[in-house]
């Protein structure tokens, strides 16, 4: 079975830092593009960032590049979302999907097939 575990979610102040972690198991992460979508409250789900399967390629959302970096370790099966110079606008459930798709482009929402559950991310003074 396809299956994405997140973890690492939390409460940090403004400026601070998180590590995110989605561990995949039922299929080889690298044979997917992986992505983190996140969604605030009251708003609708917004692509942070993915990594594509075919090359490696990164993409990021405007609203977080320069803090926020996307990267994979094959060994372990598992995705991570380093999260920088974290703002209160970035509290939101981050959740990790994975396409079975080969392309090397950033991601939109509607294009993950699998989802996880989320974990909550909170920045606040």
């Amino acid at each position: 079975q396809l299956q994405l575990v997140e973890s690492g979610g939390g409460l940090v102040q403004p400026g601070g830092s998180l590590r995110l972690s989605c561990v995949a198991s039922g299929f080889y992460l690298d044979t997917y593009v992986i992505g983190w979508i996140r969604q605030a409250p009251g708003k609708e789900r917004e692509g942070v960032s993915c990594i594509s399967s075919s090359d490696g390629s990164t993409y990021y959302a405007d609203s977080v590049k320069g803090r926020f970096t996307i990267s994979r370790d094959n060994a372990q099966n598992t995705v991570y979302l380093q999260m920088n110079s974290l703002k209160p606008d970035d509290t939101a459930v981050y959740y990790c999907a994975a396409a079975y798709y080969s392309g090397s482009y950033f991601y939109s929402v509607a294009e993950y097939d699998y989802w996880g559950q989320g974990t909550q991310v909170t920045v606040s003074s």
